[in-house]
């Protein structure tokens, strides 16, 4: 929309900004451009290769016009990514394409969905305790989120959410807004944890804990550990025991040593007892050996019953769940342990623990609700386009990545953020993000459900169109127009 002075007024987001000649709108995805409101952003589409190894479609900028080469519509995808958006809501989506897929008419309907409710959930590979469970999760100071549970070698965040982007002050919501939209683009972000650790998150790579790089994520826990490698130390030590904040193992009584016939040693272990073998809370949560708050792993052990088995001589190793931490210790006559060098043979245990310890690295997933404007964009009735896609008439991606979708009422997906096209995700200062999704399905289908059958255009009239860029798609991930397998 023009106004007198050159202004252009977006209608792409609730903010309505006025925009003149030459000049961005706040949420720089949108410019005035010789009065004419324009999408800055290449608009993707995913591409093919030729062949394994072969040559990729060359890339389409703003300055270039497709050239008339006939692309199969079964090798070309058109994302969402740079697409714009449907709002206001009664608006059909920028792009319903049609194209023919294995002799079926298919239509997929693209658009850049503006999420206020939406966050990350993230998964942090760390043998260290990040901070305690419900704890805020802040950056530059304002709450983004909170830890919480604690999986298998992991530590999990939920940051986002329309409360703290939109029912705190502007500061949080703002905050929480940059946040998102980095983590999402696979940008580094450092957070704090109330009562916890400093961590800097970034998908695909590894945590930087307190200004330490993870290396690896733990084996398993000590419990599992003794299982895995107790026929390996079987009769190259009496005693082990591996480190763990959460269930710290001991050969001697564990099941797997009585199986293979090792001997009681009489250790007396500090922790709560849970069955034979493993104990509980032996150390409070930290960054030490196992996760817990101990340097000096004797710290966890009460000492040695001679009535029970403890002997001078008796070997014990102890070791982290990671294999980072280790000490052999042989009891003296007063049945203390003394430290000694790590004999060679069991230096290959400790080492086969290291290498089936994973990298450790962060995991980004985007969650939205797709709801409001997106649906209304693909159907005048939208619950039919939530009942097809819950039917799997529907196949729903995100810049032509995978999702998976909840259970339950609403379109609510999840994405691993490192499949999507680079700088995927935009946001705009209601505070909310912008995301891409698509949805494929059957031209039939689409006209069942109440679709904009009008707005439906051929795949060769979208390419016509100024500044597409192609890419070319990761053939290890499912391809978007799947129709045989996916659409029946």
């Amino acid at each position: 929309m023009a106004e007198a002075d050159d202004k252009v007024r977006c209608d792409a987001c609730p903010v309505a900004c006025y925009i003149k000649p030459g000049m961005l709108g706040a949420c720089d995805r949108y410019a005035n451009r010789d009065g004419a409101l324009v999408r800055i952003d290449p608009h993707i589409l995913l591409q093919k290769t030729i062949e394994e190894g072969g040559r990729v479609a060359p890339f389409l900028t703003g300055s270039e016009e497709w050239d008339g080469e006939i692309l199969r519509s079964d090798e070309t995808f058109v994302t969402a990514v740079g697409a714009g958006t449907t709002y206001p809501d009664y608006k059909p989506a920028p792009f319903i394409v049609s194209s023919q897929i294995d002799g079926v008419d298919m239509v997929t309907v693209v658009t850049e969905g503006i999420y206020s409710y939406c966050g990350v959930k993230v998964k942090i590979d760390t043998d260290r305790h990040l901070g305690p469970e419900r704890n805020l999760v802040r950056v530059d100071g304002e709450p983004i989120g909170h830890v919480t549970t604690g999986e298998y070698g992991s530590q999990m965040l939920s940051l986002g959410g329309v409360n703290h982007l939109t029912h705190g002050g502007k500061k949080e919501g703002r905050v929480t807004c940059q946040a998102l939209m980095d983590l999402s683009n696979g940008k580094p972000v450092e957070m704090r944890i109330d009562e916890g650790s400093t961590v800097v998150v970034q998908a695909g790579k590894p945590p930087i804990v307190n200004g330490i790089v993870e290396e690896r994520m733990r084996v398993g826990c000590g419990s599992a550990t003794i299982g895995m490698f107790a026929k390996q130390w079987f009769g190259k030590v009496d005693e082990v025991v591996v480190v763990d904040d959460h269930i710290t193992g001991v050969l001697s009584e564990h099941q797997a040593g009585k199986v293979l016939g090792v001997a009681d040693t009489g250790i007396r272990m500090k922790g709560r007892r849970s069955t034979p073998g493993r104990y509980f809370h032996v150390a409070e949560p930290g960054g030490g050996w196992g996760g817990t708050n101990v340097s000096n792993p004797l710290d966890i052990v009460s000492g040695f019953d001679a009535r029970k088995g403890a002997r001078p001589g008796l070997r014990m190793l102890m070791v982290s769940t990671t294999g980072e931490q280790y000490a052999y210790y042989v009891l003296d006559e007063d049945l203390k342990p003394v430290e000694r060098e790590l004999p060679a043979d069991l230096t290959v245990s400790v080492e086969r623990i290291k290498e089936n310890c994973e990298p450790a690295l962060c995991t980004v997933l985007f969650m939205g609700g797709a709801g409001g404007s997106l649906r209304a964009g693909v159907t005048e009735n939208p619950v039919r386009l939530t009942q097809s896609v819950k039917s799997a008439l529907t196949r729903v991606t995100a810049g032509g990545a995978p999702v998976y979708v909840w259970p339950g009422g609403g379109i609510t997906f999840m994405v691993d953020v490192t499949l999507l096209p680079e700088n995927s995700f935009g946001y705009v200062p209601t505070p909310a993000i912008v995301a891409p999704i698509e949805f494929t399905m059957k031209l039939t289908d689409y006209a069942a459900l109440g679709g904009h059958v009008d707005h439906v255009r051929p795949l060769a009239d979208v390419l016509r169109e100024r500044g597409k860029q192609f890419e070319p798609f990761d053939r290890l991930q499912p391809w978007p127009l799947r129709a045989k397998e996916r659409l029946g």
